[in-house]
């Protein structure tokens, strides 16, 4: 649970977001042919996060809204908060059960369970191949060393973390761009004046999972802003 007392977080610079875009660009996407693809959204669901919790439940549900006529995508929704508290729901075909989910969801006191997220995900994959995981927070209260360990196994399972990060705790921030780093994923920073850019980014990484390249760069051209600049990335590659 982060101390609320800390200055406010400074907004993801020009420099960030494009290494971001660089780094979604150049993230293999492995699906069987025809299938849909497989993302988990893991959430902070901690007390630090309640004043922005509402807004950020509609942002991060319409990232759902651009992959519905790319053949689909299937989300799963986790989230910790409490006394170790951890949840994740069933895999949902659709927007509108994404977000009565995340409506549900009640903000409360506790440490961070990151490592429950990144061993959860693992035995999914294992399970069934996950395209991607999306994990949104703003705090770290672990073990660095084992989350690491952790995000070194998604890392060879291939599946990529991506890591958006709501406020400035540094151990938080060093910790999830080790994550990045080893599972082959990407780091951002967002902020509440941000919600148009995060939910570009959001759709971005979804689309990415759901369809690959071809679809990302159908919808950079249809949105421009961020998601234009992750084309441009691809044609750099």
């Amino acid at each position: 649970m982060a101390d609320k007392s800390r200055k406010l977080p400074a907004k993801s610079g020009q420099a960030e977001i494009d290494a971001f875009l660089a780094k979604v660009a150049n993230t293999p996407v492995a699906r069987a042919g025809g299938s849909r693809g497989r993302l988990i959204f893991a959430m902070d669901a901690t007390a630090s996060r309640e004043p922005t919790w509402d807004r950020a439940c509609q942002i991060q549900s319409e990232m759902f809204l651009e992959t519905e006529t790319l053949g689909g995508l299937d989300i799963q929704l986790c989230y910790y908060c409490g006394f170790r508290d951890f949840y994740a729901s069933p895999w949902l075909g659709r927007s509108a059960d994404l977000l009565t989910q995340m409506r549900e969801v009640r903000c409360a006191g506790g440490m961070t369970q990151i490592e429950r997220v990144l061993k959860h995900t693992g035995a999914e994959s294992r399970r069934d191949k996950v395209n991607a995981l999306v994990f949104v927070g703003d705090c770290m209260e672990e073990n660095i060393d084992q989350l690491c360990h952790l995000a070194g196994q998604l890392g060879i399972l291939g599946v990529p973390a991506f890591l958006f990060h709501e406020g400035d705790d540094q151990a938080a921030e060093r910790t999830f761009r080790e994550i990045a780093r080893l599972t082959g994923g990407a780091y951002c920073r967002f902020d509440a004046s941000s919600a148009q850019q995060l939910r570009d980014l959001l759709s971005a990484v979804a689309v990415y999972a759901a369809g690959g390249r071809k679809a990302l760069e159908d919808f950079g051209q249809r949105h421009g802003g961020v998601a234009l600049r992750l084309t441009r990335q691809f044609k750099k590659g």
